[in-house]
Parts: structure tokens; C-alpha cells; sequence
């Protein structure tokens, strides 16, 4: 996307919300924007996904030596 030429405003900008926010945001380590918050619980579900096929894996293994071992 090319440079935008004009003048803009932010009355957010301004009275200082929008660092109030980032600076809160920040501190507390959750984002305020639904974007932001979208993000962030995404890119922990994808660990978390890992983690969980690792645990079915080995319980499903433990499972099937402890079969064998019963066999015998």
C-alpha cells in the first residue's frame, strides 16, 4: 500500500489514550484489540496442539506396552 498524503488527526492520539492503552496492554501481557486478544490465543492453541498429540501418543503407547506385557 502506497504513502497517504494529507493531514490526519486522532483525538485518541491527542489526550494520550491510545499510549494508555499499548501501555497497559503491555504491562498486564494481554492485548485489548479482539484482533490482538485472536492472535494471541491462537498462537498458544498451536502449542498446544503439539502438546496434546505428544500426550496421546505416549499414553497410547504406554497403553499398548502394558497389553504386551499382560499377554505374556
Amino acid at each position: 500500500m502506497g504513502r497517504k498524503f494529507g493531514v490526519s488527526f486522532s483525538w485518541k492520539r491527542a489526550l494520550g489514550i491510545s499510549g494508555a492503552k499499548a501501555s497497559i496492554s503491555r504491562k498486564i501481557g494481554i492485548p485489548l484489540t479482539r484482533q490482538g486478544r485472536q492472535r494471541k490465543f491462537g498462537r498458544m492453541a498451536g502449542c498446544c496442539v503439539i502438546l496434546f498429540f505428544l500426550v496421546v501418543t505416549m499414553t497410547f503407547c504406554v497403553i499398548a506396552i502394558a497389553a504386551i506385557i499382560k499377554a505374556f
